[in-house]
């Protein structure tokens, strides 16, 4: 064919391209707004149109073919409406199993003005990477004619390195500097605490100023003994909270000491109950499971935590993996090292809890379950990445038969995994110390592991998959792993009981690994109505 013109699309990119734009929107674990459906979309038809553009150039370099512009002219109308047919079909596409993804997870239906904005992500976006990808060709053809392929591959190949670079580098940069300014302090509606049973308290030695915003919040938060009376018709005591933030002290290890310091100050080794509890990358730790162990135990608790970062946890976890792990290790190793030496009956129960990037903390200072039991009380790990070891293990040691997305092992003798409150799938005797695993069959945090790129997973096999799991979700090489890691940003943006949110479950699985004060089953169950009222105080990202 002759020079293409400015508007002119390569054949071989564009239809490879509009190939992976139709995958990208099959159903995957969890719903996603049209605009952000629309922008994966066109990011999967960038990546097919340089394939297919790159397939194409080789075939053609070594075909000679010299159509006539009445030929052409065909073409490229025919091709035109053929991109016209093509986005109509995307966009019917994607609200269809959207719509049926969004069924699965008792979501109502979308409007029908979401087609306009798939199409607001689609478009703009598309056109964006086609000129980008001119431009890149446009590059690599003046340096082909003047210096030869290579320096033409090598030029062009920079300039998209380069691109990229300066692309990513920014949004990390600005993430940091968005999230460094939002943990500076804590939110203006939370009041610093007066009660000596808060570390930033009374007597405290930890400053309200360096706990940062989530762990202003927490220490802020919570029942008091007397919303916990009028809750559970049981007499009360006040919670203790203790936690240290970046700024309370340098370094890990002096961080843990100001935690077991508070410990020992707020008189927390004399409750029931201690939490050492692991959070999430930036800080955070989810209210409605913090809140439900106090209720549960008529406060007679103790929460103990400290920040290892600010940014989100897949920040976090991609650039300082090892540091949730350090954290967990850290603030354990000097919890217990007290705890042990205390006299065995008058101990508080040592509980080890995390959620998500804190779950995989807190598993990682445990060399397997054996090790687990012998150190602690019990542990509630809420959401696990699929990358934590400990999880790893026990899942592949499941039962035979049952399913990966709710695991047996060894008859739920002493590990069990619970999705909802009325899970019932075992029968024997669970042994204490109890270890509980909360997990959702369409939680994109634990589903997400390397080898979704180029195997098909357990819970997409017949008689594994759950009953909240699209029936048209299909493995697709690349583009399964692809759709799950965007699954990630919609985790809790769904009800309970689906994707990354836990909220209706946590009540049941603290009182299934600690027990309660006493309480019956209205009182639980009053519990549970009020965790179940908790505003979306989630932040957006964890």
């Amino acid at each position: 064919m002759s020079q293409r013109r400015w508007w002119q699309v390569d054949p071989g990119g564009s239809a490879l391209g509009l190939i992976l734009a139709g995958l990208s929107v099959t159903p995957s674990l969890l719903p996603r707004p049209a605009v952000l459906q629309g922008a994966v979309a066109a990011l999967a038809f960038g990546l097919g149109y340089l394939v297919g553009a790159a397939i194409l150039a080789l075939v053609g370099s070594r075909v000679r073919w010299r159509p006539s512009a009445v030929a052409q002219r065909r073409w490229w109308i025919g091709y035109g409406l053929a991109w016209l047919i093509a986005l109509a079909g995307l966009s019917s596409l994607a609200m269809m199993w959207q719509n049926e993804v969004r069924r699965m997870v008792e979501m109502p239906p979308l409007p029908t003005s979401s087609v306009a904005g798939f199409l607001s992500g689609f478009l703009p976006l598309v056109v964006l990477l086609l000129a980008a990808g001119k431009g890149v060709r446009r590059v690599f053809g003046s340096l082909r004619r003047r210096r030869g392929v290579l320096a033409g591959v090598l030029g062009a190949g920079t300039v998209v390195v380069l691109a990229l670079g300066l692309l990513v580098g920014g949004a990390l940069a600005a993430v940091d500097s968005i999230y460094a300014d939002r943990n500076g302090l804590p939110d203006a509606e939370a009041i610093e605490p007066a009660a000596p049973y808060r570390s930033a308290g009374s007597g405290s030695a930890i400053a309200w100023e360096d706990v940062g915003r989530h762990g202003g919040n927490f220490l802020a938060g919570g029942p008091t003994a007397g919303e916990i009376t009028a809750v559970t018709g049981v007499a009360a005591m006040e919670p203790i909270r203790v936690y240290a933030g970046l700024e309370s002290a340098p370094t890990l290890a002096e961080r843990a000491q100001l935690v077991v310091a508070e410990l020992r100050r707020t008189r927390a080794f004399d409750r029931d109950v201690l939490v050492v509890a692991t959070t999430t990358g930036s800080g955070w730790l989810e209210a409605q499971t913090t809140d439900a162990v106090e209720y549960l135990h008529a406060g007679n608790t103790a929460i103990a935590s400290m920040q290892y970062a600010y940014t989100p946890s897949w920040v976090s976890f991609l650039f300082d993996p090892d540091a949730p792990v350090a954290a967990a290790e850290e603030l354990f190793a000097q919890v217990y090292a007290v705890w042990r030496e205390l006299p065995a009956d008058s101990r508080p129960r040592l509980i080890s809890y995390g959620l998500s990037l804190g779950a995989h903390g807190s598993q990682a200072v445990f060399a397997d379950v054996t090790d687990l039991r012998a150190r602690t009380d019990g542990a509630m790990f809420v959401g696990s990445p699929n990358g934590s070891p400990l999880w790893r293990s026990l899942q592949g040691a499941r039962d035979p038969g049952s399913p990966a997305w709710q695991p047996v092992l060894d008859g739920g003798r002493e590990v069990r995994w619970m999705s909802r409150s009325d899970d019932e799938q075992f029968g024997g005797e669970w042994t204490r110390p109890r270890v509980l695993y909360l997990q959702h069959a369409t939680d994109p945090v634990t589903w997400l592991g390397p080898e979704l790129l180029w195997r098909s997973p357990e819970w997409l096999e017949p008689g594994q998959r759950a009953p909240d799991v699209s029936p048209s979700m299909t493995w697709i090489p690349g583009v399964t792993a692809v759709q799950v890691t965007v699954d990630m940003l919609m985790g809790e943006s769904v009800p309970a009981h689906h994707g990354h949110n836990y909220g209706d479950v946590v009540t049941a699985g603290w009182r299934a690994v600690t027990g309660d004060a006493g309480l019956d089953d209205a009182a639980v169950a009053h519990i549970e109505a009020v965790i179940a009222e908790y505003a979306d105080i989630r932040p957006f990202a964890e």
